[in-house]
Order: structure tokens, then C-alpha cells, then sequence
């Protein structure tokens, strides 16, 4: 008798753990709206450089705030290993290459990408180029996330970009985005009215 009850003890544990896991599922994918908006924020500060740069480059502005929330969860400040900076995660050379294209305004300078608008106008560029280079919304945030030489070799193989995708990041990041701008759609409708765009 003794025996069962270390085992009785683990197996509560167990159990407990187990359904705290299973609320805070609930909570991040059906739970009410107020708790979805901590995990999906919108903050304000940046709801009119969205929109100005979705207006622009004729993207809905929820598929911007689902890449910035994917890419540095609002973090302004955000460097990842490979040196792409700020909310939209872009590489300066990214940045320049953009701006030598003349998709961007003069008066954003690519080497500010720290500043938060400067970093959504070039990150709504860099969409709206990988959309009219893709034709397709999932093969442009492939790219977006992989990079165009390594879409380029997926899109080649021909069939479904999805099965062609080599890196379960870059699989995992197009899924995420798509999920994410259905739930700040959802979370905070009317946000972007005057400037939903057509990338969809």
C-alpha cells in the first residue's frame, strides 16, 4: 500500500499539469476576447503606421500586425542572429535593396530600421514585392521568412508550396501568420477599416 502512494502522488501531478495545459490551450485559441488580445496585442502606437503602410502597398494591415506579432512579437528593438532588426525582423541589406527599387518613400532612410514606422513601410514593401513576385500569399511569406532563393527552388519542384517547404520554421511561420491575421481580424475588427487592401 505504501508503494501506490509515491505513484498516486506522480500520477496527480501528472494529471494536473496536464489540465493547466489544456486551459491555457483554451484560453490562447477559444477563451474570451480580453485574454486573446494579451496573447494577439494590437498596440496602439503603431495601428497608424500599419495602416498608412497597408494603405500604400495595398495589404490588409491584420496580415502586417500578424507578421510584426510572428516575426518580433512587438519587440521595436529585436536583432535576431542574422541581423535582421525591428518589428518586421528586416535585413538592412533587405532595406536597401527595397529603397533601390524606389518601393518606398525618400524620406524613409533603410538605415533606421530600428525606428518602428521605418521598419513597417519597408516590411510592407518587401510583402507587396514577394505578393506580386508569388501571385500567391503563402509562397510570398515563404519567402518572406526562407528568403526568394530558396522559394524559387520550392516553387520549381512544382505542386503545393506547402508540401514543397523545406524548413519547418519557414512551414511554421507561413501557418502562423495565416492564423494570426484571422484572429486580429476577429480580435479587433473595424482597427483598419479605411485601409484593408486586397493581399488577403
Amino acid at each position: 500500500m505504501t508503494r501506490n502512494r509515491p505513484l498516486a502522488a506522480y500520477r496527480v501531478v501528472i494529471a494536473g499539469v496536464v489540465i493547466a495545459l489544456a486551459a491555457i490551450t483554451f484560453l490562447y485559441l477559444r477563451g474570451p476576447a480580453f485574454w486573446q488580445r494579451w496573447y494577439y496585442p494590437l498596440p496602439e502606437a503603431h495601428r497608424a503606421s500599419i495602416a498608412e503602410s497597408a494603405d500604400r502597398h495595398r495589404l490588409n494591415p491584420y496580415l502586417i500586425a500578424a507578421v510584426i506579432d510572428s516575426e518580433s512579437a512587438w519587440d521595436a528593438s529585436a536583432v535576431s542572429e542574422a541581423g535582421a532588426v525591428g518589428l518586421m525582423q528586416l535585413l538592412p541589406e533587405t532595406a536597401r535593396d527595397i529603397r533601390d527599387r524606389d518601393l518606398v518613400s525618400p524620406r524613409f532612410d533603410p538605415g533606421e530600421l530600428s525606428d518602428a514606422a521605418t521598419n513597417i513601410e519597408f516590411g510592407a514593401a518587401y510583402i507587396r514585392l514577394l505578393v506580386e513576385r508569388y501571385h500567391e500569399l503563402e509562397v510570398a511569406l515563404a519567402a518572406y521568412n526562407a528568403g526568394m532563393g530558396n522559394v524559387d527552388g520550392w516553387v520549381e519542384q512544382g505542386g503545393d508550396i506547402r508540401d514543397s517547404i523545406e524548413f519547418p520554421e519557414t512551414r511554421h511561420f507561413v501557418l502562423r501568420v495565416a492564423r494570426a491575421r484571422d484572429v486580429y481580424e476577429r480580435l479587433y475588427p473595424g482597427v483598419f477599416d479605411e485601409a484593408v487592401g486586397e493581399a488577403r
